[in-house]
């Protein structure tokens, strides 16, 4: 049996959809699998055992994973020669290959927060969308990164064992790691997949949590309903991907609450499905509640406020906020934090004023 984990779909996908970029899996920086050798099983070579199991994979992209240290045999990372024997556990991560769309380098002012020969970290602003894809076929942050890297020997932008490691959406601000060379791709994708990094959201979200802090579970997959929108379906039941989010409360402003979010896994628009689903959605998020306050039998001078708020912030209140992960070469932990960006922060002082007494509802 063949389980296939998708890396961050929160995270890299070329085919989007729509400006939030919900896209088809098909994809992904990389694909994960996990899959348990049957108990009859005779011995094979493990690139022809995966490349007969896995038909959209050919077997030179096999050996590839193989070669890169990506698959691995009960945790241990084998060669494509070895000969698999009943009861394995083989997990694989393969580099996802071409796609389509030629990336052209173009202009575009990037806010680089460290950069050396194998990474680059940035922060990216709301409204940058980060591929190109249906729609937005220029002005994204991946054609900004290729005029920014044009003089690198040996980047391509069009190849996808290098560049972005993981993604965010286009309103959503803050930072991320892009790898510079395949080493340092192949190297950070694991750390993702092992769940070594270490990556915290700042988020206004609606509603007065009871407790401090909390976790939620539930696996995240398409909306039947609205294919723009994922949902939140309970872990049991076989429909979407895994997910698990960590909350803590900051700040509390009545109406509102400020909280940090930790993400054990990385699936689209994790924290706004997961947020909506304990009926906390995100300030600003039209796509999952947070501008449906606006439509209730609220007074005029309530609406007035949240209008002004929706002005100062114009988007899902979300920012990626740290980001830590050991230097692929170095092997130094690497620790970056990012400020809320002015829009965020005005409208969380909005609201701070206002439970502190200092601005009435206007």
């Amino acid at each position: 049996m063949i389980d296939n984990e998708e890396y961050f779909n929160e995270d890299l996908v070329d085919n989007l959809l729509d400006e939030d970029e919900i896209t088809t899996d098909t994809g992904e920086l990389y694909e994960h699998f996990r899959m348990v050798v049957d108990s009859g099983q005779g011995s094979v070579r493990i690139d022809k055992f995966l490349f007969e199991r896995m038909p959209n994979s050919s077997r030179n992209r096999i050996q590839k994973a193989a070669e890169a240290g990506s698959i691995y045999v009960n945790g241990t990372p084998v060669k494509s020669s070895y000969k698999v024997r009943p009861n394995d556990v083989i997990t694989l991560m393969l580099g996802c290959p071409k796609h389509d769309n030629t990336i052209v380098a173009e202009d575009i002012p990037l806010n680089v927060v460290y950069e050396d020969n194998e990474i680059m970290v940035i922060n990216k602003p709301a409204g940058l969308v980060v591929h190109p894809g249906a729609g937005n076929f220029h002005g994204t942050l991946i054609n900004a990164i290729a005029w920014h890297l044009r003089d690198l020997k040996n980047f391509d932008p069009n190849d996808p064992a290098v560049g972005l490691v993981h993604r965010i959406d286009k309103d959503t601000s803050g930072l991320l790691l892009i790898a510079k060379t395949p080493d340092a791709k192949t190297n950070l994708g694991k750390q993702f997949f092992n769940k070594t990094t270490h990556r915290s959201y700042v988020a206004l979200v609606w509603g007065n949590f009871t407790e401090n802090g909390g976790r939620v579970e539930g696996n995240i997959g398409r909306d039947p309903k609205d294919r723009l929108r994922m949902k939140v379906f309970s872990p049991n039941s076989g429909i979407g991907k895994p997910a698990v989010t960590h909350y803590k409360v900051l700040e509390r402003f009545g109406y509102t609450t400020l909280i940090e979010c930790v993400l054990e896994t990385g699936r689209t628009h994790q924290i706004r499905a997961h947020m909506k689903h304990i009926g906390h959605p995100l300030f600003g998020d039209e796509r999952y509640g947070g501008t449906e306050i606006l439509r209730g039998q609220r007074s005029s001078t309530y609406k007035a406020y949240i209008q002004n708020c929706f002005k100062l912030c114009n988007r899902q209140a979300l920012h990626a906020k740290t980001l830590g992960f050991v230097h692929p070469n170095t092997g130094e932990q690497m620790d970056f934090t990012s400020e809320l960006p002015n829009d965020l922060a005005n409208v969380i002082e909005k609201w701070r004023n206002y439970i502190n007494g200092k601005q009435e509802l206007s």
